[in-house]
């Protein structure tokens, strides 16, 4: 089993592990959080999130907090508290939460003077970056209208707020107008965009870099610009499908502070594994990194596994620590209890640290993945 164990699930429950979300305060404290989902959760009716602390850099974890009514969340860290933002169940309302003590107690969302951002439902995300540029802090979040199906009808948006402004207060956030996709797009591969990532551009404008679902196994990120004063986007779709592995599932990406790099992790697919449908193939989990966020290269394998069908890395997201690169994964994995349900269901949050990871390269690879052969 990779890496540290912070919770676990058996399959028989039917409560699946989701969303990892981690943060790092400024007094060392790691905090981690995952949500519930699956046929015995409360995902579509009043969602539940666990918030997990660690003072040892990762190596153990403790239960600080259980929130009851958040789902696809984000930890972030603002002006000396911790913040928790996204629905409250499955295609829910907008909320926010904040704590002062590290995530053992959180304020309550009850309207839009205290964290009710968004009152009228059918919002998706995942537990994507919040970005701080230009005086703002900005995410992305995706609506679901008409509200139907999965996927398909998701429109791309994305919320801002000033670095000084209460984010408990919805007044204070600008929303851009949510853009839909087209079925037509990407040749008619184009079964819609989610979970998208705010990133600075290197000419200093801001995109949202969202993940593509697409049936063949060439997979995409879609490239959509947001206007400066956050209000509208845009995309082209002759020229904004960039090739990218791991398009068709959750991948992050963040700016390496100290190289300038676009750092991300993803769920790659490797040459032995390749077939249609690739957003089900979730058992190897990548480095990636560009110097334009166009042209991207696997750097390293960091987690694999030679099996597809119930073992998965998945819906990572990392911070950067100095030299090493910190993570949380949502994993499907043996357990001695039947193992996960699918590669998609997973059992297991687990953290992981991969030191000097500026150094990594594909000769670093995970054992069973030697140069050349993906």
């Amino acid at each position: 089993m990779p890496g540290v164990v912070v919770a676990h699930r058996a399959a028989s429950t039917g409560i699946y592990i989701g969303s990892p979300s981690l943060a790092l305060l400024p007094d060392g404290t790691y905090v981690a959080s995952h949500d519930e989902f699956g046929p015995r959760s409360t995902e579509h009716t009043r969602a539940i999130t666990h918030v997990y602390g660690s003072n040892d850099r990762g190596e153990s974890w403790r239960r600080l907090s259980t929130v009851d009514g958040a789902f696809w969340s984000s930890l972030f860290t603002h002006r000396g508290a911790l913040y928790l933002l996204g629905p409250d169940k499955h295609h829910g309302d907008v909320l926010i939460r904040r704590s002062r003590d590290g995530g053992r107690t959180w304020t309550t969302p009850e309207d839009a003077a205290t964290g009710r951002l968004r009152a009228d439902g059918q919002y998706h995300c995942a537990p994507m970056p919040v970005l701080e540029h230009s005086d703002r802090l900005w995410r992305a979040m995706e609506r679901r209208d008409p509200p139907e199906a999965w996927g398909t009808h998701y429109r791309a948006g994305v919320m801002s707020l000033p670095v000084d402004a209460d984010p408990l207060v919805a007044a204070n956030w600008t929303w851009a107008e949510f853009l839909p996709s087209d079925r037509s797009w990407n040749g008619g591969d184009m079964g819609g965009w989610l979970e998208g990532n705010i990133v600075a551009a290197p000419d200093g404008r801001l995109v949202n870099l969202l993940r593509v679902h697409v049936r063949q196994p060439d997979e995409k990120m879609a490239w959509v610009d947001i206007s400066p004063d956050g209000r509208k986007l845009t995309f082209d779709p002759a020229t904004g499908f960039l090739p990218f592995s791991g398009g068709a599932k959750k991948f992050v990406i963040r700016r390496d502070p100290q190289t300038s790099r676009y750092v991300g992790l993803a769920s790659v697919v490797l040459k032995r594994h390749r077939r249609e449908s690739p957003s089900s193939l979730r058992n190897t989990l990548a480095l990636v990194d560009s110097a334009d966020l166009r042209t991207w290269e696997v750097r390293c394998v960091v987690l694999y596994h030679p099996d597809t069908a119930r073992h998965g890395f998945q819906y990572p997201d990392f911070q950067f620590e100095g030299a090493d690169l910190v993570a949380l994964v949502r994993t499907a994995y043996d357990d001695g209890e039947g193992g996960a349900h699918n590669a998609h269901d997973a059992n297991f949050l687990t953290f992981h640290r991969w030191r000097d990871f500026r150094r990594l390269t594909p000769v670093d690879s995970v054992a069973g993945l030697g140069v050349g052969e993906d």
